[in-house]
């Protein structure tokens, strides 16, 4: 399965006791279809809708958003479907914005994927570094984002998106700020 720790507190609090921030939470949506108790819709319209209600959530606008980490599961239906919700809230942007699929490393631990994918957008908002899909090597013509193929890519990173769709097509969305951005913000 898995496990990551992430501790959550104000920022005042944080900064009294000297923690090393890695990002903030900025915004959060989540949508349910009931499309099946397994599969997801194949238009992509509620995953869609849950990334743009994180994105309004965090008062920030679509090109605001420099990564996403996908919940990319390497199915075809579940890739294919994320996909089409990326384009959907992004437009052509979509095909600009670096993207990653941590389950391509470590499979697929069900209940804590959610938990690795924010643990990898923090990295990719304190380092700087955007996680490789590894294996990546037969590309399906309909999913054509930048996926970060194989290799890690350096990238900055102010604002990222983490994405989980679930069995029973309820999907969740979260917006994470690079701890920089924030501190500059909460400072004037």
């Amino acid at each position: 399965e898995g496990a990551w720790i992430f501790i959550m507190e104000s920022y005042e609090r944080a900064s009294n006791r000297q923690a090393k921030i890695y990002g903030f939470v900025k915004g959060y949506g989540s949508t349910c279809d009931a499309y099946h108790r397994v599969l997801i819709s194949p238009e992509g319209i509620e995953p869609a809708r849950a990334m743009s209600l994180a994105i309004a959530s965090a008062g920030l606008k679509e090109d605001e958003i420099h990564y996403v980490n996908l919940h990319g599961t390497s199915t075809q239906l579940n890739d294919t479907v994320e996909t089409k919700a990326l384009k959907r809230v992004f437009g052509q942007r979509a095909y600009e914005i670096s993207m990653s699929a941590t389950k391509s490393m470590i499979g697929h631990p069900q209940g804590a994927c959610g938990s690795a994918g924010v643990a990898t957008c923090l990295l990719a908002l304190s380092e700087g570094v955007i996680s490789p899909t590894i294996n990546y090597e037969n590309p399906d013509p309909k999913c054509d984002l930048d996926y970060t193929p194989n290799q890690a890519a350096h990238r900055s990173v102010q604002h990222a998106l983490a994405n989980c769709l679930a069995f029973g097509s309820k999907n969740s969305s979260l917006v994470i700020e690079q701890a920089d951005c924030g501190l500059l913000k909460t400072s004037t």
